[in-house]
């Protein structure tokens, strides 16, 4: 036991000493690193980072990444480096590194999923292998918003196994015997070290400069997103949210804004008003914190367009990042704006009312003002206000099956209704879920399902290209057993559901009403049952269900990011 701590701590230490010298590797790689210019990043990283004559610093000139990553490693050089930072330098660190060394939006929108903290199972397709020797122990999403020299990915590798010497044997050993054939494809066999192969294939395909970087850093300057914004979101479980942000900036910080945002579940009519605050790095990134008098507090990551009319993103819960609202803002001007119907499905041979959500709009609006194509046909406009209209609406029983672009008061909402006149099969999303028991040692992971209407299109048969998404659909939720071991007992602990569709698991356990006083985890199914509506042409109830995994607690979070103010 005493070799081994001497050997990893001889590892670690030639880690530390490879730090503080040039990167090695060939002279256009030095020549490639960006000048720190930043006094304050000079001054508290020049002690383990040098700088050259031309401002170029060890590690930090080599390396592009998001403010996420930026604070990672900083927080990595606080806890395993003993550095002295006050947060308010940290935060400059931070901000000036994202900007100066940060990624482009072309660079960026691939690893979304990452910093948006959805839960997700992605696939990167480019190297396979690669993909298996990184996702070992973290999102391949943590890889995609990266972008270094050779040496530096060299360097990367050095870091893992000097201060995880887990992964050297979870993911950069060669676990299988050398290849002697030609693989499926023809070619031949490929004897070299997983990670030879993957600093080969992440030099290439994630290098320090880039053309997008180029364009990006050229034209970079202070986002000006001061005025009126419609928002329109929707939460899984809870249906759209419509409503409207106001943001003003920062005096003397020209990347620093404030705002105020009001929306409302338009199933329900919960209506949310919420305060924050931003910093908007690299020119399109936005971080924010808001909060209101009703809801927990939520992160704020939306990607900025290059026209600076339109925000899109997601606003998630930090402590429960699987509860979140895929959000979209639109700069609103004076033109009216429609941000969607409260409505999407019209069936056949029925009257609907129908609720209109978004701005400017006008105060006399009638029926001839708003038209959903052929059969379906607008009785009268119950009331209107300058971002609600209630519509009546009548859809015969011959009227065409399919999407429509609705007009409204001069806007086309594309895609905005769908005719239809039954509901043939439904399915549940996610297919495949995932909670972790907690409440006591470590926090609960949620899963929220839903139960999504399809009709079968022109052709008839079910799971073909041409079938039409009807939409979430109110149905009736319960467990059932998933039989994986003899004598399951799993829905009986693993958690409750209820009728949103929203799994809250148990407590961590272990639990003495179990056998061998188990943990509450297991395997069941989540089941959705629709009950057609009396006098419609479903011919009978239909079930759905998808899979949910019920396991163990998080016990380890490699990152907290806090790059939102």
């Amino acid at each position: 036991m005493g070799f081994r701590l001497v050997v990893l701590s001889l590892v670690a230490l030639t880690f530390r000493v490879t730090a503080q010298t040039p990167p090695a590797g060939t002279g256009s790689e030095t020549q490639d690193g960006i000048p720190v210019t930043s006094e304050l990043v000079r001054k508290r990283c020049g002690g383990c980072h040098h700088s050259d004559e031309k401002l170029r610093m060890t590690r930090i000139s080599y390396r592009r990444t998001t403010p996420e990553g930026w604070e990672q490693t900083i927080k990595r050089m606080v806890t395993l480096n003993g550095v002295q930072l006050e947060p308010a330098d940290a935060r400059e660190i931070v901000r000036y590194l994202a900007n100066h060394h940060g990624i482009a939006p072309e660079e960026a929108r691939p690893a979304a999923f990452e910093v948006e903290r959805r839960m997700i199972e992605y696939k990167y397709t480019a190297d396979k292998d690669t993909e298996q020797t990184c996702i070992k122990c973290h999102s391949f999403g943590r890889v995609l918003q990266q972008r270094r020299t050779k040496s530096e990915w060299e360097l990367l590798v050095a870091m893992h196994r000097g201060y995880y010497p887990i992964s050297d044997f979870q993911a950069f050993r060669r676990l299988r015997p050398p290849e002697t054939e030609p693989g499926p494809d023809g070619h031949p066999p490929d004897n070299r070290h997983p990670m030879e192969k993957a600093i080969e294939h992440l030099a290439k395909a994630f290098p320090l400069k880039t053309p997008e970087w180029s364009a990006w850093s050229a034209n970079m300057r202070p986002a000006r997103l001061e005025g009126r914004w419609a928002i329109a979101g929707y939460q899984a479980g809870k249906g759209p949210i419509y409503g409207e942000l106001s943001i003003e900036s920062v005096a003397n910080a020209p990347d620093e804004f404030q705002e105020h945002g009001r929306y409302t579940y338009a199933s329900g009519g919960k209506t949310v008003t919420r305060d924050g605050k931003a910093i908007v790095y690299t020119g399109y990134q936005w971080r924010g914190r808001s909060q209101s008098d009703s809801d927990e507090p939520v992160r704020e990551v939306l990607f900025i367009n290059r026209s600076l009319h339109e925000m899109s993103g997601r606003w998630f819960n930090g402590a429960y990042n699987e509860n979140g609202i895929d959000v979209r803002l639109t700069r609103v001007a004076n033109d009216p704006v429609v941000l969607g119907l409260d409505v999407q499905g019209l069936r056949t041979g029925t009257t609907s009312t129908i609720r209109f959500f978004g701005a400017n709009f006008a105060a006399n609006i009638g029926p001839a003002d708003v038209d959903f194509g052929q059969g379906v046909r607008v009785l009268r406009v119950v009331n209107s206000t300058p971002t609600l209209a209630t519509v009546e609406v009548e859809t015969a029983a011959d009227a065409p099956i399919g999407f429509r672009d609705v007009f409204f008061a001069g806007v086309v909402a594309p895609r905005a209704a769908v005719v239809y006149d039954r509901v043939d099969y439904l399915k549940v999303r996610p297919e495949a879920g995932m909670a972790r028991i907690g409440g006591i040692r470590f926090p609960k992971q949620y899963q929220q399902f839903e139960a999504v209407a399809y009709h079968n299109g022109p052709d008839g048969k079910p799971d073909t290209k041409d079938d039409i998404e009807l939409g979430p659909i109110t149905v009736k939720w319960n467990l059932e057993e998933f039989a994986a071991t003899f004598g399951d007992d799993d829905v009986q602990y693993v958690g409750t559901l209820d009728q949103n569709g929203l799994f809250t698991p148990n407590s961590d356990g272990p639990n003495p009403k179990r056998r061998h006083s188990a943990d509450n985890y297991g395997d069941v199914w989540v089941v959705a049952t629709y009950t057609p509506p009396r006098g419609s042409k479903d011919a009978r109830a239909l079930r759905a269900r998808a899979h949910l995994l019920v396991t163990v607690p998080l016990y380890i979070k490699f990152d907290q990011p806090e790059v939102a103010p």
